[in-house]
């Protein structure tokens, strides 16, 4: 018997080997082929590492797909070697302006005046005291520090035995001012080095070399914006897209920036797909896709997440460029290998849960009608409503109290009510209680978070005040007949309303959900979340749902006594990113015990707030939502995920990879938390953190809550002992005034 549950475990695994590897190699591929697209790593992993250094090369073996493809942007020395640099110019991408302060030169660079410093004027000896560096002023300049010197052709073979390489010759005529000749070094190197694929956008160097290097090489014209003109025929490019058959007879391909494929409009959104890809494939070019790099800006239609960019080239039902040029080349390891014909209909409400942050709040403004129904569209398990209280007592599902925080209440008549209310928060706001229901579906808008505004990652703006506001009741009727597991009901400051609005926001909700029917069905279970234990507790003794209590700060581990507490009234716990994956200047420092110990008292543990913008998340995650994803399902074992853009999630629990124990690809397998800050010269590391506090029974403990006072009139008025005049200089007179007179009628 023992035997026989062996052999079929490992049969099993071998079906789900083959199945992986029919889903990267299947017929289905619409590549010119058949097979699957090539990874192309531009200067290796350059997303992190200097363009071409060692570390970069080195980065693909240990995190991406075994056979990607190593790309070199080559340039002649004075001595005649060829080296990998990004940019003509050195200074671009190296110390070199340090090193020999009087190098600076100018020269013609296809016929423009260029000034800076180049490597036809130095051998090689002279540019191994040069340092490469971080060409993209946006990316993290840390590793400078490790002084990696430029690497020729030779040693990229040498050092890391890639299974191929991709040799691109810029400005072929630059070098040609020097008695150098780029053809003669390409002709010989592929000599020496196996070269699988030499690019060009000069079609007069790319006849040159036809025929003589190996027939096993392809050739590939290399295609710049559809204005630049080609420097050999003086012709745009754009042109000569028209005249493929052409290019076809000096090339096997053609490698276009993947705008030519998915154009986008001005405002950053994808236009149709063109017939490029059909146009090479029909002239027997395969077809290559530039530009892709997660930490860029991607079309709004992406939802800023690098996965669903590269299936809309590889696997998008009707056609697959034959390969992609990546700065991140794990991403699209990932897209080939895990996440093509995924079975999208199949429903797993199974672990983790997928629990929405007021809705697809990535795509369209929080807790409103747009938002929630993407959640479901999206595949969410779970749809949350953070619970506020409008001034006549109406309950709605808002993002926060505060209207300033999403809705349009400061281009309004309201803003006149802004004030600070100490016991909420210390920052002035117009409060869901200062205003009727009818005051905020009539007078406003909706608003579509961004938190990441001041790296110009907005969301999708063109549906930046879009969506209709909802009540508690209107978003019970909506989720009843859903496909869910369940729905999270938030409830935040019910002490502070008791005590100043005198309404009890438990015992309204647990009527709603009565009202609705949820205490008569079994098919959605209800979830209470809260970061006062007094709510929760309050909860526990009038209904059975599942109680969540959420942790609002960041701690490394949970004392005994605190854990005695919360099992007394939650069965779960959310817990913020950075309590599991502490970090510093976007370096993950460690992880934390905190979910294993939360796990070991038996309480389920829910992540928040995932997000798929790349300055979300440390360098870690390479700017990559699903390889957070990965981090915090297989590397920690959440329970569920907490995020904005619930499409993401749920497309992880379907990849293809999902499952494959042992046998999970490299780079489908979590990294471990620092390991990438021990990639930095000991000097220049990211400075340690001050430990995190340790969760006690004090931070949990809240005494009851209070009972809503006794208030003359059924609606809710505002609280006269906290409410003050706020930023009272910075408000035009007459709102002053108005603001003073309606706080003095309340006193």
């Amino acid at each position: 018997m023992k035997a026989g549950h062996v052999c079929s475990v490992i049969v099993s695994l071998v079906l789900l080997w083959l199945g992986v590897a029919a889903a990267q190699e299947a017929s289905s591929w619409k590549t010119l082929s058949g097979k699957a697209p090539a990874i192309i790593a531009k200067g290796g992993f350059s997303g992190l590492f200097p363009d071409s250094s060692e570390d970069a090369y080195g980065f693909v073996q240990s995190s991406s797909s075994s056979d990607t493809i190593l790309y070199c942007d080559v340039r002649l020395t004075k001595d005649v070697f060829g080296i990998c640099l990004p940019d003509i110019k050195m200074d671009n991408c190296t110390n070199i302006a340090e090193v020999y302060a009087q190098g600076k030169k100018s020269y013609l660079v296809n016929g423009v005046p260029t000034s800076g410093w180049f490597s036809v004027d130095y051998n090689l000896t002279e540019l191994g005291q040069v340092a490469l560096t971080q060409s993209i002023s946006s990316r993290t300049p840390i590793f400078d520090s490790n002084f990696y010197p430029p690497l020729a052709v030779e040693d990229v073979q040498s050092k890391f035995k890639p299974p191929g390489i991709w040799l691109n010759v810029q400005h072929d005529r630059f070098y040609s001012q020097f008695n150098l000749s780029m053809r003669n070094y390409i002709i010989s190197v592929s000599k020496r080095v196996v070269v699988n694929y030499i690019s060009s956008p000069e079609v007069s160097f790319l006849t040159s070399i036809l025929g003589r290097v190996s027939n096993k090489t392809k050739l590939v014209f290399r295609f710049h914006d559809e204005s630049t003109l080609e420097p050999s025929m003086n012709k745009p490019y754009g042109s000569m897209l028209k005249n493929l058959t052409f290019v076809k007879t000096f090339a096997s391909g053609i490698l276009v920036p993947k705008s030519y494929i998915w154009p986008t409009s001005p405002d950053n959104y994808l236009q149709p797909h063109t017939s490029v890809v059909d146009d090479a494939h029909k002239a027997g070019l395969e077809i290559y896709a530039a530009d892709f790099a997660n930490d860029f800006m991607l079309s709004y239609n992406h939802s800023y997440d690098p996965v669903a960019e590269y299936l809309s080239f590889i696997d998008n039902g009707v056609f697959s460029v034959d390969g992609v040029l990546s700065d991140f080349p794990i991403t699209p390891s990932e897209a080939i290998g895990c996440f093509t014909s995924l079975n999208k209909s199949n429903t797993d409400h199974g672990k983790p849960l997928i629990i929405s942050h007021n809705g697809a709040s990535g795509d369209y403004p929080g807790c409103t009608d747009l938002a929630y129904q993407k959640a479901v569209d999206d595949g969410a398990d779970v749809i949350d409503c953070p619970v506020q209280v409008t001034k006549e007592g109406v309950l709605v599902c808002m993002s926060s109290v505060n209207l300033m925080d999403g809705t349009t209440v400061a281009r309004s008549q309201f803003a006149s009510q802004m004030a600070v209310i100490k016991d909420i928060q210390s920052v002035q706001g117009v409060f869901t209680f200062n205003l009727t229901w009818d005051d905020i579906v009539k007078n406003l808008k909706s608003k579509i978070s961004t938190p990441f505004t001041r790296y110009g990652l907005d969301r999708n703006p063109r549906y930046r005040n879009a969506g209709n506001f909802m009540r508690l009741s209107d978003f019970l009727d909506f989720t009843k007949a859903k496909d869910l597991s369940g729905i999270m009901i938030s409830i935040e400051h019910a002490a502070f309303v008791a005590e100043e609005l005198g309404f009890d926001m438990v015992d309204t909700v647990i009527k709603a959900l009565g009202d609705a029917g949820y205490n008569n069905q079994t098919a959605q279970k209800v979830m209470i979340q809260s970061t006062n234990s007094s709510v929760l507790e309050k909860f526990k003794q009038q209904t059975k749902y599942d109680l969540v209590y959420m942790i609002n700060e960041e701690v490394r581990d949970a004392a005994p006594s605190s854990l005695a507490d919360i099992k007394k009234f939650a069965s779960a716990v959310s817990v913020d990113t950075g309590s599991v994956f502490p970090e510093s200047h976007y370096f993950t420092m460690y992880k934390t015990n905190l979910v294993q110990t939360l796990h070991t008292a038996g309480l389920s543990v829910y992540v928040y707030t995932l997000m798929n913008e790349f300055a979300s998340q440390p360098y870690d995650f390479f700017s990559d939502a699903t390889a957070q994803l990965n981090w915090y399902v297989k590397g920690v074992g959440v329970d569920g995920l907490i995020t904005d853009f619930p499409a993401t999630a749920r497309r992880y629990k379907l990849n293809n990879c999902m499952n494959m124990g042992s046998s999970t690809p490299i780079f489908m397998e979590p990294a471990h938390a620092g390991g990438l800050k021990q990639m930095i010269t000991k000097t220049a590391q990211p400075p340690a953190l001050a430990p995190l506090p340790l969760l006690t029974d004090s931070d949990v403990a809240e005494p009851p809550l209070p009972p809503a006072r006794s208030n003359s009139s059924t609606a809710p008025t505002n609280s006269r002992a906290n409410r003050m005049r706020a930023g009272a200089a910075h408000i035009p007179g007459l709102v002053t005034v108005a603001m003073l007179l309606a706080w003095c009628s309340l006193v």
